[in-house]
């Protein structure tokens, strides 16, 4: 009862429009089948080689840099309204245009251009977080943003695990479905909320004098708090790219049964993540749950190793999903509170910057090790790395939030 208790508190004194924001994360990343299966698309249908592979899929991660980057600095001049639903439909031709495209260079220039316009969207929805919740819920309201992510994540990948067994197409034409209809409703809802937002933002301005806000480009304490995320991003991204070869060519799993690892991911932290950031918030400070976070996440890889079977793919994933709930919502939280309240879209921005670089030097980097020198290797480096990761946070966050009561979440 205690365990129901506590699951249903975490729900509790989140805003509707928190709640609406999940619901199009939710249909979005519904359509998310694209991103895990690239890499065996690229090289089952298209017939890439692995490193030709992973070099196609590091142009998402060029253009994810390019988006957070963009998307941060126009979400500061024109509003985070705006600059998500553009996003949302703009994305919907690239999604459609991608099969069109058979070769290296064809592949890599349309993934290019998708990615940047999708991730322009990320940096504008964390700040619509921000601004829709209260201060105190706010590491609660990017989880249940995250929750909606995955819960999407836990549909796409198993349904798109059946639908490549038929054809890939239907994988793209499934994500641009996904995002014109998350983009129709966010317009629905948003339109009337955020004017009258702009209207209380305009009174605040004449009323009170706007102190001018230092760029997140200067600030060396966050810019070392976000070279960290990024190596934790290295590690924790291969989950898009080498894993699922990984899965494939020495696992010797079907796509099918990828889809449903994958999807059993999504599902665990749509049941566990809500819970298990209530207990962070309640037991620990934000020092101590990135370090437990980043330390599962890499012991979650360095056991595949040692053994392969499905049980252990299994428990690895169990382990990835726990560690990514005490590490990920909290970085946003960390950034935020690292922030001010006029230039957030830059930091988040900047933070986005630092994961989307990892989508640039994860499959290229992963792919590399693995076909040099095999996975093994591959899995303990990574456990290895995400040790010293784990470490490194623990005296960062401290650092870079000098205040003793923001660094502990208020339950």
């Amino acid at each position: 009862m205690k365990i129901i208790h506590l699951y249903t508190n975490s729900f509790k004194g989140l805003s509707r429009e928190s709640w609406m924001l999940a619901l199009v994360m939710l249909i979005n990343r519904a359509g998310s089948m694209v991103l895990p299966f690239l890499g065996v698309y690229m090289t089952d249908h298209l017939k890439f080689s692995i490193e030709n592979t992973g070099i196609v899929l590091s142009f998402f991660g060029i253009g994810s840099v390019i988006g957070s980057w963009l998307g941060g600095y126009i979400t500061d001049k024109i509003g985070e309204y705006k600059v998500q639903y553009i996003s949302l439909l703009l994305s919907v031709p690239l999604f459609c245009l991608i099969p069109v495209f058979k070769t290296e260079i064809g592949v890599a220039t349309i993934i290019l251009f998708q990615s940047i316009i999708s991730d322009a969207f990320r940096p504008a929805n964390s700040v619509a977080i921000t601004k829709y919740a209260k201060p105190e819920n706010i590491t609660r309201a990017f989880s249940l943003n995250r929750m909606a992510v995955n819960l999407g994540f836990s549909i796409g990948p198993a349904l798109g695990g059946i639908l490549s067994a038929i054809s890939y197409e239907f994988l793209f034409f499934s994500n641009a479905l996904a995002a014109l209809l998350a983009g129709i409703l966010y317009i629905i809802f948003f339109r009337k909320r955020n004017k009258i937002a702009k209207l209380k933002a305009k009174k605040v301005k004449e009323a009170v004098e706007i102190k001018k806000e230092n760029s997140p480009y200067r600030d060396g304490k966050f810019l070392i708090y976000c070279f960290f995320c990024m190596l934790f991003s290295i590690c924790f991204f291969q989950l898009f790219s080498t894993l699922t070869i990984f899965y494939k060519d020495t696992a010797k799993q079907s796509q099918q049964n990828i889809g449903y690892i994958l999807g059993y991911s999504g599902f665990l932290i749509v049941l566990l993540e809500m819970g298990f950031v209530q207990i962070a918030e309640k037991y620990f400070n934000l020092a101590v749950t990135m370090l437990l976070g980043t330390f599962i996440c890499g012991f979650s890889y360095a056991m595949m190793a040692f053994d392969y079977s499905m049980i252990t793919l299994v428990i690895s994933m169990t382990l990835l999903c726990i560690g990514e709930i005490w590490t990920l919502p909290f970085m946003s939280t960390i950034t935020a509170l690292r922030s001010g309240k006029n230039n957030k879209g830059a930091y988040m921005g900047l933070n986005g910057i630092s994961f989307s670089v990892a989508f640039i030097v994860t499959p290229y980097l992963g792919t590399l090790i693995a076909e040099k020198f095999g996975f093994n290797v591959l899995w303990v480096g990574t456990g290895i790395l995400a040790t010293i990761i784990a470490i490194a946070f623990y005296f960062i966050v401290p650092w870079l939030i000098k205040d003793k009561k923001e660094l502990e979440i208020e339950g």
